[in-house]
């Protein structure tokens, strides 16, 4: 007979062996509309590119925002991954519209040269502190929404970026304790007016980067137990299907934990805020010669497990 001591290793050796075995349920969380419910629904994206399950019709005590549902914190996760793991049916896809995972967050904070490729592509120095800089809310659409030229601007780029979306406040974070601040990561497309970016305004960023419709966001809200890992993924840009940029977050310059300690050093980071991290090189503006959106194209913006959003500049 075996002793107990080697009971509990064999029962531990089989159950991690039959979790080898399962397929890995990612928790992949959107926001969406449907023609038959009312108002925004909060789901689950059953895996990349599969259909919904609606968390608000197995749960309708949940809230139908996402802010609303990270502030909850565990309560609001445990339910979550119960609908997961409940084996629902799904809503199509084709029959739902999504929303950014994230709309009207507290902040949209945004950090410039933070890839060491981009550095090397405009011949500057690596920083050796954070650039931080902001986009409004109001430039936050969904996935698959189109980007609307303004008529203010003559050079408006592509930028894609990896997302870190902030589930619990803090203030003053340790850069060791900042992943238990991070409710998970998406997919962004920072995109950009180059000639209001950095000829006009004094040369502040803002207003080039917070047109309306320049800040796609999606499709879902990936928790952080559900990537690998974050600074290891592949990350690329298409416009009309011809690879603009292609990079991997392993680039990032400030790890999102030492973004999230020099941030919160000013400002208290609420659940919901979102974090742009960067892009890497291959932008329009130092493409010789310089190359922007038109009306008509299409920019699809892609990084590893975390599934690709496409745009239509109009």
């Amino acid at each position: 007979m075996l002793n107990s001591g080697r009971r509990r290793l064999l029962t531990a050796l089989l159950q991690a062996q039959k979790q080898l075995c399962e397929p890995r349920r990612d928790m992949r969380l959107v926001q969406f509309q449907a023609p038959h419910l009312a108002g925004p629904h909060l789901g689950l994206e059953s895996g990349s590119g599969g259909g919904i399950i609606d968390l608000n019709a197995f749960d309708p005590t949940l809230p139908t925002t996402m802010t609303q549902f990270l502030e909850q914190g565990e309560a609001s996760l445990s339910v979550a991954r119960r609908a997961l793991a409940a084996q629902l049916p799904l809503l199509p896809r084709s029959g739902v519209t999504f929303l950014a995972p994230v709309t009207r967050p507290d902040k949209v904070v945004c950090v410039g040269l933070n890839y060491v490729d981009h550095c090397k592509e405009q011949n500057v120095p690596v920083p050796k502190e954070p650039i931080i800089f902001s986009k409004f809310a109001s430039s936050i659409v969904g996935p698959y929404d189109e980007i609307l030229l303004p008529p203010e601007s003559q050079e408006v780029d592509w930028e894609v970026e990896l997302a870190v979306v902030i589930g619990k406040k803090g203030k003053h974070i340790q850069a060791t304790d900042a992943m238990a601040h991070v409710a998970g990561f998406t997919v962004a497309h920072d995109v950009s007016a180059r000639d209001w970016q950095v000829r006009r305004n004094g040369k502040q960023w803002l207003l080039g980067k917070t047109f309306d419709t320049f800040c796609p966001l999606g499709p879902a809200l990936v928790t952080k137990d559900s990537v690998a890992d974050p600074h290891n993924l592949k990350i690329c840009c298409r416009v009309n299907g011809e690879v603009v940029q292609s990079s991997n977050t392993n680039q990032m310059v400030f790890k999102t934990e030492q973004l999230i300690a020099w941030v919160s050093q000013f400002v208290t980071l609420y659940p919901g805020d979102v974090f742009l991290t960067g892009t890497p090189p291959g932008v329009g503006m130092f493409r010789k010669p310089p190359v922007f959106l038109k009306k008509g194209d299409e920019v699809q913006c892609e990084i590893e497990e975390l599934g690709v959003i496409i745009n239509n500049v109009v």
